[in-house]
């Protein structure tokens, strides 16, 4: 599906390049050329949505026929934009306040679009989204990133990384192996109270002393 949507993609940009180059020819913009736009910008829009909506090789299950309807709408919308005929003036009828290729514009190809895509996305956000299983897998290695790193489950450092971090603080220098300052450096890196009395080997001087 994604490769499909990419392969529509290009083409459509092709198509769009085509008719913007055409415009610097000799006598002008090709008559074809806003055709080319009307026609490219609804596929690539329509390519761009299907990538950002597959999952793996999936597709975008319910998706299609909202992507379809949307690129179908804008399609008509920009066909008769360019197809009615220019005999709008001061007395034509408005259509919501505005002439009636404005109101094209305007409403079947700006406002509706916005409306289907986002309930047609909350209908479909189980099936198209993170399941259940989705998201035990993701816990899952986030867990397995935490142990590799050393993290408590909060994200803080685990006891044990932070007592050795704080034996490595007070081992710097002999006046460093007071109880107080051993304290001191156990809060600051962390380590629960519940470990702060535990034995700690302190290297003094070359000599191993229990604090």
């Amino acid at each position: 599906m994604k490769r499909t949507a990419l392969a529509a993609i290009v083409l459509a940009a092709l198509l769009i390049a085509a008719s913007y180059a055409s415009a610097f020819l000799p006598g002008g913009a090709a008559s074809w050329a806003p055709w080319g736009l009307a026609m490219g910008m609804p596929v690539m829009l329509v390519g761009l949505m299907v990538i950002g909506a597959s999952r793996g090789g999936q597709g975008v299950g319910r998706l299609a026929w909202p992507f379809a309807l949307v690129g179908l709408m804008l399609a008509v919308g920009f066909a008769l934009a360019l197809a009615l005929p220019a005999d709008e003036g001061a007395g034509s009828p408005l259509y919501l306040g505005l002439p009636l290729r404005a109101a094209i514009i305007l409403y079947g190809i700006g406002l509706l679009p916005i409306v289907i895509l986002p309930v047609a996305y909350a209908l479909t956000f189980r099936d198209q989204t993170l399941d259940p299983e989705d998201l035990v897998r993701v816990r899952e290695a986030g867990e397995a990133w935490r142990r590799s790193q050393g993290l408590a489950p909060d994200g803080s450092a685990s006891a044990e990384k932070a007592s050795g971090e704080s034996e490595s603080a007070v081992s710097a220098s002999p006046e460093s192996a007071s109880p107080e300052h051993m304290s001191a450096e156990r809060k600051r890196v962390g380590v629960p109270a519940s470990t702060e009395h535990e034995p700690v080997l302190v290297r003094v001087a070359g000599d191993e002393v229990a604090p």
